[in-house]
This record gives structure tokens, sequence and C-alpha cells, in this order.
């Protein structure tokens, strides 16, 4: 060993030591680099990575040696044999190659100790020809048991690289095994040139044809340049495929390599979805982390669940596709994350059968679960009860303090209907103020009693409508399966005329279906439904009943009566369809139609004879009353002088002053206003008082019983002596008879109407054409002359 250390010391260039050392370094450290590559390629590719790391390693190798020769100084010049020399390389290069080929061609200890021999039996060869390549006027003795010293000493090295390079992974692989070699080929070396002695002779000639040491330096300045540039070649691959992983590990998706039904690689993306480091999954197989992926391994998307390491399963799609990778064919598996997804989906399908307010089931949904209940109570013989529910009050509370109120209350009901609803009932909002309660499996009615009383019970102390202005009350109508209905929309239909019934019969309270009971309410319901599409349809028509002078018997004006022909019904009188109308509000759009058509039709008449058309209270609640009027008249291009509205005291109970102000504009707008069934319900002469009304109309009900009923009598003759005194003429109403006409006539009243006059007809401008008076049809008995100047009314 000292001998060693001393021909170090005492016969080398220490610089160009440690330049042999650096050149030994970087070319071990290229041709195990390149091993790793050949490690991961398949078997075709592999054996051409080897070749190149077997040049790399015999390269740097012979390097290493001719170098520290450079440094070596035995006392004589020395120059080199150029035959010798280049064998030296080959030997060094073709050893290399079959050493590393023996160690990677099976596992196991005795591949990477039979690599490790001919590793070091191939450096000593390169060592002792390259030495044989010295010529000097010298003899070179060398010392056995030193050299098999080193030959040893390099394959106990080698053998260690070997194992060490098979045994770790990453970087410690390729530094640790890189050093070994170098300690390898440097022990073996330096052992060796401390074996040898120079013996000096004069005598002994050297050929010509010999290398110089500065011939010999440029060539290793090749040799060490050429491996540069290996190295060089190597660290391009190695930042080509860093660069490729870089982006792999950019990619919002997880990736997986698979090799041999084995991961071999992993992106950061799949690292951190999955919680897994890298080294953990590295020969697993995906089975082990991915529940199921055949329909990705069929070159298309299959959504799987991806087992994370914390346990938890995260909805993904595989993607599979084949690719050459490290040198191999390989399966990659695209790993998408479906979270978002699948929460974004969830979310559209909880928002297409929930109200987006209060998060209660929607009406589709309640169809369903509805069905559902039906089935059920169908196959376990059960009963289900169905609760409708409409809030009270809700939209005078809505339209006062806003939607946002609106808003509120709705959620505070949800919250109510929560609170008392069992775990298994269903509570739906099917729009607007409607709920709906869904009862399955439960004893009924007394189930269906308790939870209406709760219902009830709960409102009463959550809306407290004495206090609150902006409470509201609740009325509920039920149906039971299968007492009440066998289909979800008979049972649905039936609880909704329960609910329909008792809204009419005072609200606040819960009414179960009666079939006999609610008969009247479904067919006022009916009514209300079809009256809401007569227009449409065609199936309303105007009646014009002429109005006469008492004394003359002329025409004076027509009243528009409003007929509809029911399909399967025949004719509706008003007294049934308009009440409902009213309670329904289509008598706004109704109202509105027939002004419009009285309007037209006076315009066709050939005298500017007055038009009489009837205004519902309703339609008083109307803030632009007198600008629809307006507006009709405006299109019609009828004169306002000509048109009489006829109202009923009813308009002014509800709120008097805001009526009187619009009877007010009415008046500055021209239109007449006459006071229709005067002497009936709130006749108030106060109401005479605060408004000169253009008329008074006596109600028929007075009229009919005029020959028989003298208190009739009596009420007639005061209220067209009324008339007088205020200067309003009265019209009577409804007669029938000649005695009736001749009383009313007796009495002073200034007009009358009835079928005795003239019965309502379509087109009364087709007589007015060729007719000016009118005839009754008992005309000739008892009648004045005047009364016989026209025509008889058909």
């Amino acid at each position: 060993m000292f001998s060693v250390i001393a021909c170090i010391r005492d016969y080398h260039d220490w610089r160009l030591v440690l330049v042999a050392a650096a050149v030994c370094l970087v070319g071990t450290m290229a041709a195990m680099l390149l091993l790793s590559r050949a490690q991961e390629c398949d078997a075709g590719r592999r054996k051409l990575w080897i070749g190149a790391s077997g040049f790399a390693f015999g390269t740097g190798v012979w390097a290493t040696h001719f170098i520290a020769m450079l440094a070596y100084d035995g006392g004589t010049p020395i120059s080199y044999a150029l035959d010798l020399t280049l064998l030296s390389f080959f030997l060094s290069v073709a050893s290399s190659w079959v050493a590393i080929l023996a160690a990677t061609q099976r596992d196991g200890r005795f591949s990477r100790i039979c690599g490790g021999v001919l590793m070091a039996l191939g450096i000593a060869a390169m060592h002792l020809t390259g030495m044989q390549a010295i010529e000097t006027q010298a003899v070179i003795l060398y010392d056995p048991v030193m050299t098999l010293t080193a030959v040893l000493a390099g394959m106990l090295l080698a053998s260690a690289a070997f194992h060490i390079f098979f045994t770790l992974k990453g970087i410690r692989r390729l530094l640790t095994s890189s050093l070994v070699f170098v300690l390898a080929i440097c022990t073996l070396h330096f052992i060796s040139m401390g074996s040898i002695t120079l013996v000096p002779d004069p005598g002994k000639e050297v050929p010509t044809l010999v290398l110089d040491t500065r011939v010999l330096a440029a060539i290793v300045v090749v040799a060490a340049t050429a491996l540069i540039l290996v190295v060089l070649a190597v660290v391009f691959v190695q930042s080509h495929l860093t660069d490729l992983r870089g982006l792999a590990n950019a990619s919002q998706e997880g990736l997986l390599i698979l090799r041999e039904g084995r991961i071999i690689d992993a992106n950061e993306r799949f690292q951190a979805l999955s919680g897994w480091t890298l080294a953990a999954l590295l020969g697993k197989a995906p089975s082990d982390v991915l529940t199921v992926v055949q329909g990705a391994r069929e070159n298309r998307p299959g959504e799987t669940l991806l087992n994370t390491r914390a346990g938890r399963e995260i909805a993904v799609e595989a993607t599979s596709s084949r690719i050459v990778y490290r040198g191999r064919n390989c399966e990659v598996l695209a790993v998408r994350d479906l979270t978002e997804r699948k929460q974004a989906e969830e979310m559209i399908e909880h928002l297409a059968h929930h109200d987006v307010l209060t998060d209660l089931p929607n009406r589709s949904l309640f169809d369903t679960r509805i069905r559902q209940a039906l089935q059920v109570a169908e196959r376990k013989n059960t009963e289900v009860a169905l609760f409708l529910l409409d809030l009270d009050r809700f939209k005078a509370v809505n339209d006062i303090f806003g939607h946002a109120e609106g808003d509120r209350i709705l959620c505070k009901v949800a919250s109510i209907l929560r609170r008392v609803a069992g775990d298994s009932d269903t509570i739906a909002r099917l729009g607007g103020d409607e709920f709906a309660v869904i009862q399955p499996a439960a004893q009924q009615p007394a189930s269906a009693q308790r939870l209406a009383a709760a219902i009830i019970g709960e409102f009463a102390a959550e809306m407290d409508t004495a206090r609150d202005p902006t409470a509201v009350g609740v009325s509920l109508g039920i149906a039971l399966y299968p007492r009440d209905g066998s289909t979800a929309e008979e049972l649905y239909n039936n609880a909704d005329t329960a609910l329909y019934r008792v809204k009419h019969d005072g609200r606040g309270q819960a009414c179960f279906f009666d079939a006999e009971m609610d008969e009247a309410a479904r067919n006022r319901r009916q009514i209300e439904s079809d009256l809401r599409h007569a227009i449409i349809r065609n199936q309303l028509h105007v009646s014009y009943q002429p109005i006469l002078n008492a004394q003359s018997g002329e025409i004076s004006g027509y009243e528009a009566l409003m007929r509809w022909h029911r399909p399967g019904h025949g004719m509706t009188e008003p007294d049934v369809f308009i009440p409902i109308a009213e309670e329904s509000g289509s008598i706004v759009q109704l109202g509105e139609w027939i002004l419009q058509q009285a309007c037209m039709e006076a315009m066709r008449w050939p005298q500017p004879l007055r038009i009489a058309v009837n205004v519902s209270p309703v339609q008083f609640m109307l803030p632009n009353l007198c600008e629809r009027i307006g507006a009709v008249l405006a299109e019609t291009g009828l004169a306002p002088d000509r048109l009489e509205l006829e109202i009923t005291e009813a308009a002014l109970i509800r709120d008097r002053d805001r009526v009187m102000v619009t009877l007010q504009r009415l008046r500055k707008l021209g239109v007449h206003i006459v006071m229709d069934d005067f002497g009936t319900g709130y006749s108030s002469l106060s109401n005479l008082r605060s408004f000169p009304f253009d008329k008074i109309k006596v109600d028929r009900s007075f009229t009919g019983v005029l020959e028989h009923d003298a208190t009739a009598r009596s009420i007639v003759r005061a209220i067209i002596g009324l008339g007088h005194s205020l200067g309003m003429p009265v019209v009577t109403e409804g007669v029938e008879t000649e005695v009736q006409r001749r009383i009313v006539v007796e009495e002073g009243c200034a007009q009358v109407q009835g079928i005795l006059l003239g019965e309502p007809d379509i087109e009364p401008s087709v007589k007015l054409a060729a007719h000016q008076g009118f005839m009754p049809k008992q005309a000739g008995t008892g009648v004045p002359p005047r009364w016989r100047t026209s025509l008889v009314s058909e």
C-alpha cells in the first residue's frame, strides 16, 4: 500500500491524476445513465443502449489510463507503440460491453459478479496492453502478487458497483455505482502502477514508429472529447425526458404508465389526486388503485372509482392508449377527475326536481313521488293521503310588501311544513303559493286529520294575521287513496276540488274530499276553466236589448248583454257564469271584450243611439280602468257621450273613495254613469248624493211583481219619485206585460226595457237601417198609436 501511495506521490503529476479521476467519473456516469435507459427499453433497443454504455465506459477507462500514464514520470523518456495503443482502446471498449451485457442478462447475484469479474479482467487487459505499448530504453518488471491483488480488488469493486446499480433506485443508484466504478478503475490502475519497476537498458532499441507523448495527449483529448459528447448526448436525452415529464406533470389529467400490467410511472397530477407517492405506486397493478378499468382498456372513456390513500373513492374517467415509453411498448391510462362534473350533474339534477327558492321537491318530483306512493300502497294494501295547500292573503302580501317579502313568507311556510310533516312524507311546492304533502303508509283518515290540525296549528302560532300584516293563512284540501281516487290524476283533482270548496267556505280550514258535496264545486271549477277559453274559442256573443222612451215608444239606446254558448251545455245564463268570472278574475278580460264589441256595433248604427255596458265591481279594482275605457273608445271611434256604463252599488262597497275618483274621471271623459239594480242589496241614498248619476235603473225583481204586490209598486213609485227630485231619469227593466208597462209609465218612468218591448238582438243595426221605431209584441190592445209605428222585434 505504501508503495502505491509513494508511486502516486513521487512518480505522478497530481494535477493530471485529478484530471484522470474526473474523466473516469464522467465516463462511468455516462455509462450508468445509458445503462439505466437500457433497463427501461425492450430487448431490441436495449442492446443498442448497452452498446452505447459499453462504449462510454471503455472510452472512459482507456482515457483514464493514458491520462494517468501522461502523469507518470519514471525517469526515462517514454513513447508508445501505435498498434498496441489502438489495441488497448478496442480491448477496453469490447470488454466493457461484454461485462455490462453479462451483468444484465438475468436477475441475480451471479450475473452481477460475472459482470464485475469480466469488467476487472477487461480493465486489466487494457492496462497490461497499454503498458506493453510503452517504448523506452528500459525493461519493465512486474510484481505478480501486486498485479494479482490489483485485479482481485478490481473484481470485488466492479461486482459491488453492479450490485449497487441493480439494487438502488434513482439518483442514489447513479452516483453510488459511478463512484464505486471509479474506485475500481483507479485502484486497479494505481496498484498495478505501484507493482512495476523500470530497469534502465541503454542497449535497447526503440522502434521508429511510435507515438510521442504529445501525439498520445492529442489522442486522449479526442477520446475525452468523444466521451464528453457522449455525456452531453446523454444529458440532452435526460433533459428531453425531463421536459416531457414536466409536460406530463402540467397536464390536468392523471397519467399512469403500465408495462406488463404493472405501474412503472405516474405524473404528479395522479399522485396529487390519489395521495399515493410514486414510490408507493411503482410495481402495483392498476386494479390496486382503480376499481374498474375495463371500459378504458377498449380505447374508449370508462367511468371508474379511484381508491385514494386516505381511503376515499373518487369518481374518475379513464382512457387508455398505447405508446412507446423508455424504449418499450406501454399502456397509458389517462385519469380525469369527475368530482366537479359529478357535483355539477347532481346540482343540475337537484335543480331539475326541486324548487329553487324553498329547496322543496317541485311538481316534476311530486308527480314521481305520488305515483311511487300509489304503487307501494297498491302492492301493500295501504292508504295514501294527498294534501293540497293554498296560502290565504299571499297575493295581497306579495303585491303590497314586494316579492322579497313574498319569498320570505314562502321559505317560512316551507320551514313550517318540514317541521310538522313526518320523515316519510313528501313536501312539494307546486308553484306560486301552492304546496302539496304526500302522506304514505299511514292509518287514514286519522293520520291526515292529525297532520292537518298540526299544520293549521303551526300556522296559527307562526302567522298571527291579527298582529302581523305580512302573515298569511292556509287552506287545505285532502283526498285519500283509494277511497277518493285510484290514480294520481284523479287523487290530485279531488284534493284540488276539496281545496276549492274550503276556499269558498271561509278559508283557513282543512276539508276532505266528499263526492256529493264537491259535485257543485267541481261544476263551478269546470265553468271557471271553460270560461277562460271562451273568447278565443268564439263561444261568446253579444245581444242588444232595446231601451225605449216610455212616452214616445222610440228606441233611445241598447243594452249590451253577454251570451255564452257552452259546448255540451247549451246556452249558459249570465247569472251562472258572471259571478264565477268575478271570483276567478276572468271578468276583467270578458268586460274589456264586451265593451269593445258593443262600441264597434254602435258605430254601425245609422242613428247615434247610446249603448249601455255593464261594468263589474271587480273591474273597478283596476287602477287603470279609465285609461282602458278611453283606449277602447279611441280604437273604435265611438263618441264618449254615446256610452253608458252601468254599475251596481256593490262596486262602492269595497273601496268607496277610490271608486268615486274613478267615476269622476269617467265623467270627465264624457261617459254616462248609470246606477243599476237600484233598490236591492246595499242601496244607499248617500251614494246618490255623493255622485250625480245620469240614470237610475229599477231592478227587474220589482217589475216582475208590480201586478200583484202593492209594496213593490210603492217601492218603484218611491224610486221614480226620488229620481225626479234628484233630476235623474229612471229606467225600469224587466217589463214583460202590458200591465207592467202601463204602471211604470203612469208612475212617470222615463225609459223602459224588457221582452215586451223587444228581445235581445244580435245585429240591431240591420233593423235600425230600415226602421226608426219599435213596437211591442202585444201591440194593438190599449197601446197608444205612437207605440205601433214600427216593426215587431223577433
